[in-house]
């Protein structure tokens, strides 16, 4: 045994950090409370009155009337590989736009599903365009188009509606992943006519990683059923099972997960407690805020970040037309090092950004204003550190012109 002397690590205590980046991102205060909640079994009457909450407040985040929306155990791609290994079949034909890393993901998955994988590429830092994911589907006949809402990688946001009537017009369904959207773009599941989706606590609606709320409508429910096969050990008389293929993950499987999320709650696996308790908060939040005003607070420091980076000199990555507002992209400066810039933010000022990954690794910063995050104060604090670290390398900008030009945009909109 260790002796309080020989004990090798000593108690955690994280370095104060303002995480800027493009999540995760700062939890709010009364998440983490929440997660200090005593644990409870996972079929106590109270437990289980949680877990319904969290459903209905997860209905109102994603505005959509579905019964099947709740969490599943794990980060944002638990999320996603639920929904995907769950409603792909093998040999199903599968429609990804690709803007980003994460349409990349979305095809990595798909194909370990099993799925004939089909794909339609936009140059990063655009969007892809809707005639020709709508040429795509035509000449693929896919029985699902699965696409990226907001990709942080670039920054960009495709929009859905355009999908949504391309894939009707086609009789696909369509799965979007909104882990970097939801909390802080309108998502209007039920509007759109989006039939599964999926996110992360991790960003906009400001938790740690470890919970995915996902949703999906009854087309979808009566394609996970038929493949529906109840594991041996919980099986219990008289289950119906479907006559499909077997969905390839146990702990995946949407279809014993909507048993015990569901009226029988056929046991399936431990609830991870602390998380559900910090998701259930995060949602509450979110609806208590608004999410129209939410939206607005994420659109309001997007102009303020975009505004006082101009004012800087610096060029704002991307299509502007289809940025995200909950992350913004920065083309690096010539004869600046990047990583050097990242790395002073980090030790020198506390403030967290993020590099990005592929063809613009080393090329840009990712700015995230998210969530809780999402504050004048750290938006002015950011640029501050980062005009003074500029300064540093030799790039010269007018001192003060972005803190002075973003606070003019908030203003602006204070005064409104």
């Amino acid at each position: 045994m260790y002796s309080a002397m020989t004990m090798p690590f000593g108690d955690l205590n994280p370095p104060p950090r303002l995480l800027m980046g493009p999540g995760p991102v700062d939890a709010d205060p009364r998440v983490l409370r929440a997660m200090a909640m005593p644990l409870l079994g996972q079929f106590d009457p109270a437990f289980t009155a949680y877990m319904n909450e969290a459903m209905e407040l997860y209905r109102r985040v994603y505005q959509t009337k579905n019964k099947w929306t709740f969490l599943i155990d794990g980060t944002a791609r638990a999320g996603i590989e639920a929904i995907l290994v769950s409603l792909i079949a093998p040999g199903d034909r599968v429609l990804v736009p690709i803007f980003g890393r994460f349409g990349h993901l979305l095809t990595e998955i798909s194909r370990r599903c099993g799925a004939d994988v089909h794909t339609v590429e936009a140059e990063w830092g655009q969007i892809v365009d809707p005639d020709a994911i709508e040429d795509a589907a035509r000449k693929t006949r896919p029985r699902l188009i699965a696409c990226v809402h907001g990709d942080t990688s670039t920054t960009m946001a495709q929009p859905l509606q355009d999908i949504v009537a391309i894939a009707r017009r086609h009789d696909a369904l369509v799965y979007t992943d909104a882990t970097a959207t939801l909390g802080g773009m309108d998502v209007a599941v039920d509007r759109w006519g989006v039939d599964a989706i999926s996110s992360g606590l991790q960003k906009c609606l400001s938790g740690p990683p470890g919970s995915a709320p996902i949703s999906f409508n009854e087309r979808v429910a009566a394609s996970v059923n038929a493949r529906k096969h109840v594991e041996q050990g919980i099986r219990v008389e008289g289950a119906v099972e479907g006559n499909g293929p077997v969905i390839r993950s146990n702990y995946f499987d949407l279809a014993m997960l909507m048993e015990y999320w569901g009226e029988s709650r056929l046991n399936h696996h431990t609830e991870a407690t602390s998380m559900l308790y910090a998701a259930r908060e995060c949602a509450r939040i979110a609806l208590e805020e608004g999410i129209a005003a939410r939206v607005a607070r994420h659109q309001t420091a997007s102009r303020a970040m975009v505004a006082g980076l101009q004012a800087m000199g610096l060029a704002v990555f991307g299509d502007l037309k289809h940025k995200m507002p909950n992350v913004t992209g920065i083309v690096i400066p010539a004869k600046v090092d990047g990583e050097w810039a990242r790395h002073s933010l980090l030790h020198d000022f506390g403030i967290e950004i993020g590099t990005s990954f592929g063809p613009l690794k080393g090329k840009i910063w990712r700015i995230g204003t998210m969530g809780y995050g999402c504050q004048k104060r750290n938006v002015l604090i950011c640029l501050n550190a980062l005009e003074a670290v500029l300064r540093q390398q030799g790039y010269a900008a007018k001192p003060g012109a972005g803190v002075d030009t973003a606070l003019a945009e908030y203003r602006k909109t204070e005064a409104a």
